[in-house]
């Protein structure tokens, strides 16, 4: 079981993500020792989204067609209604996902970001939460869908909103200590 100081966590957004849930993750899991990269499609540095208007612009690490799952221990994936929508008509953010999920790594995803999971195809019978707007779109998908602060499945850990930040945090820290999650195949 790796501890959080040796950890490497993958934040994958594009333009539109919600401010906080990309910057709150961010920070608390490099104050807390993990090793955070941010990665967007093309490498292109982020404009964020804040409440109700388009906010700061962020840099971020990597190009996402030069991630490897293999180099990180876990994935995370801000919600915000632009961002999810816009990675999910992307085959290789959407591949990414997907293969985050089948190696056993932690995914965790809050707000709209579980638009990923659907689109990965890897919610069917696994309990997730969202924001109230997208639950429909995860149920039709096959999910065990609950409304609470944080559900976690095997490691796949999802939020509903800003207002869960932290115990998404600090269940995203558990997961990746825990290690490897087996899962059944979605």
């Amino acid at each position: 079981m790796p501890g959080i100081t040796d950890a490497k966590i993958l934040i994958l957004a594009t333009n539109g993500f919600e401010r906080s849930e990309l910057v709150t993750p961010r920070d608390s899991l490099r104050d807390a020792g993990a090793t955070v990269h941010v990665a967007s499609p093309g490498g292109e540095a982020i404009k964020s989204w804040d409440e109700k208007d388009w906010s700061d612009t962020h840099p971020v690490d990597a190009d996402l067609e030069n991630v490897k799952v293999d180099d990180y221990d876990a994935v995370v994936l801000p919600g915000g209604q632009i961002n999810p929508d816009i990675l999910r008509t992307n085959a290789t953010a959407v591949k990414l996902v997907k293969d985050f999920t089948t190696s056993g790594k932690v995914v965790a995803a809050i707000c709209h970001g579980p638009w990923m999971l659907v689109e990965a195809d890897v919610v069917r019978d696994r309990e997730v939460t969202s924001y109230p707007s997208i639950r429909t779109d995860l149920k039709n998908a096959g999910a065990n869908v609950v409304d609470k602060e944080v559900a976690c499945d095997k490691g796949i850990v999802t939020s509903r909103n800003p207002g869960d930040l932290t115990a998404f945090v600090n269940k995203i820290i558990e997961e990746v200590e825990e290690g490897l999650h087996r899962r059944n195949a979605a």
